[in-house]
């Protein structure tokens, strides 16, 4: 049978002795890692980065900070930090929420933190100052056509 002898009952985690019993089919024990988890998966699960590789490369850069510090892609991430994320052009000042190992849709990632004010206007107006300098550098509409090639080689050899 196995087990300590001095045992109470089945859903008792310490027994007569002092002994603590197992987590391991108690469903009734927490234990510390359940509300831990690494930075890198943290941000891999909430789609700050598209692969959980590209999210350790990106704490390791120092593109990410966890409370004011920079940290390596296997510190352990509790609810309430505040973390500072930088991906391309786009920055996020956000707090922790909620741990999930799972990456799931972007609804359910958005649960996962919340972002602050100052942080979301100025990404959206990154956004639009992008937006506004890609409407203005209009490129012409790929290849010239037959007719046009010959306009431009009748200019050439007429100024030339």
């Amino acid at each position: 049978m196995g087990g300590c002898p001095g045992l109470v009952s089945d859903l008792s985690p310490v027994c007569r002795l002092g002994h603590i019993r197992a987590a391991i089919g108690n469903p009734n024990s927490v234990s510390e890692s359940d509300n831990r988890i690494r930075i890198d998966k943290w941000l891999w699960a909430a789609r700050f980065y598209k692969t959980r590789s590209l999210a350790a490369d990106a704490v390791e850069g120092g593109k990410v900070q966890v409370n004011g510090e920079r940290v390596k892609p296997a510190k352990v991430l509790k609810p309430g930090d505040t973390l500072s994320v930088r991906n391309g052009p786009y920055s996020w000042e956000i707090t922790v929420l909620a741990l999930g190992e799972r990456r799931g849709s972007a609804a359910e990632a958005a649960k996962l933190y919340s972002e602050s004010d100052g942080s979301r206007k100025a990404r959206e107006e990154k956004i639009a100052l992008m937006k506004i300098e890609r409407q203005s550098h209009s490129f012409p509409g790929g290849r010239p056509t037959k007719k046009a090639r010959r306009h431009i080689i009748r200019f050439r050899q007429d100024s030339g």
